[in-house]
């Protein structure tokens, strides 16, 4: 009885400190465990414009499997993942802004001072276009929040 119970106590510290090291991370959208839809984030830096990945070129990162379009692309994500992952977890921004967690449509994208910034749909990204600086100050401050 001794041994069960050490090793129950055992498994519950263990997951306790699973538990408070996951706290820390922030919420990644995802779809089946894939990040952004399975578009290529690096891509709306080097081509402008959403692309989709291929499930051949995969980094894991921050419990999300990432998709890019060429091995070139996968190699700049896992050098410098945080520069090119998306802000507040790729949830829309204009939605972060107002408190709430929401998907996000790839194709309704902006790139503010290097930092890659999804909405919703295209009409919200609209919305979000018309005090973009004010979002985004509204959107870090709830973001530091979750």
């Amino acid at each position: 009885m001794n041994s069960w119970m050490g090793k129950f106590l055992l498994l519950l510290i263990g997951s306790l400190f699973a538990l408070q090291a996951m706290a820390g991370d922030k919420p990644v959208f995802t779809e089946n465990g894939v990040a952004l839809r399975g578009y290529d984030t690096v891509a709306y830096f080097t081509q402008a414009k959403p692309v989709k990945g291929k499930k051949s070129f995969v980094v894991n990162y921050k419990g999300a499997k990432w998709h890019f379009s060429s091995a070139a692309n996968q190699q700049l994500f896992k050098e410098n993942p945080k520069k090119y992952a998306p802000q507040y977890g790729g949830h829309c921004a204009f939605a972060i802004a107002n408190d709430k967690l929401v998907a996000v449509d790839p194709k309704a994208f902006t790139i503010v001072n290097d930092k890659l910034y999804l909405n919703y749909s295209l009409s919200v990204r609209k919305r979000w276009a018309k005090d973009i600086p004010g979002y985004i100050a509204d959107g870090d401050q709830n973001w530091a929040k979750l």
